[in-house]
């Protein structure tokens, strides 16, 4: 099995089990951005370049150059939903080359696609914060074990002052918390 070495080690289903969750986040909340802008194919297009590697695809420039799109995507989208959604795009297709390096911004590529989804709920709720709570504790009874597993690798997620932050960090709380039999939410 392939292994990428840093301060761990990360095997290619490792870097799978994080770009699933990150590319089911985004699903969630990709149709938000499509609505507004149904022209621009890039945050559709990391989503599905994170589905190929996830599938067992190699992961290869593909994943990279479409996580780029989808985030200058983001940069030009007309509100903060629409923006979330396509960084939330890109992150799942990022996830593929997640870094094994113990450094608390690395926790954002495991955890902000998930974290936006629940920021999008709460902006599509009329900012609703107990929304965006509701979907972070969804969010988190979908994590598996081996996502739990990886994300303990690295330290907790660097604080900040976006509502997005906020959540990821009540997010990364939750799963460093769990019960090892945590699994996918059915």
């Amino acid at each position: 099995m392939t292994t990428v070495s840093g301060d761990f080690e990360l095997t290619m289903d490792e870097l799978r089990a994080v770009a699933r969750y990150a590319m089911e986040s985004a699903e969630e909340v990709l149709p938000v951005f499509e609505a507004a802008a149904p022209e621009d194919p890039r945050p559709r297009a990391a989503v599905d370049a994170a589905g190929e590697f996830v599938n067992g695809a190699r992961r290869t420039n593909l994943q990279r150059a479409t996580a780029l799109d989808a985030h200058r995507a983001a940069r030009e989208a007309a509100t903060e939903a629409e923006q979330l959604a396509a960084r939330a795009a890109g992150d799942a297709a990022a996830a593929a080359y997640l870094h094994p390096i113990a450094k608390a911004t690395q926790v954002g590529h495991i955890l902000r696609a998930a974290a936006s989804a629940a920021r999008v709920g709460e902006l599509n709720a009329g900012g609703d914060p107990a929304v965006g709570l509701e979907l972070i504790e969804r969010a988190a009874r979908r994590a598996t074990p081996v996502l739990i597993d990886v994300l303990g690798r690295y330290p907790l997620a660097p604080a900040g002052k976006s509502r997005v932050a906020e959540l990821m960090s009540v997010l990364d709380a939750s799963l460093r918390t769990a019960p090892a039999s945590r699994g996918p939410a059915t």
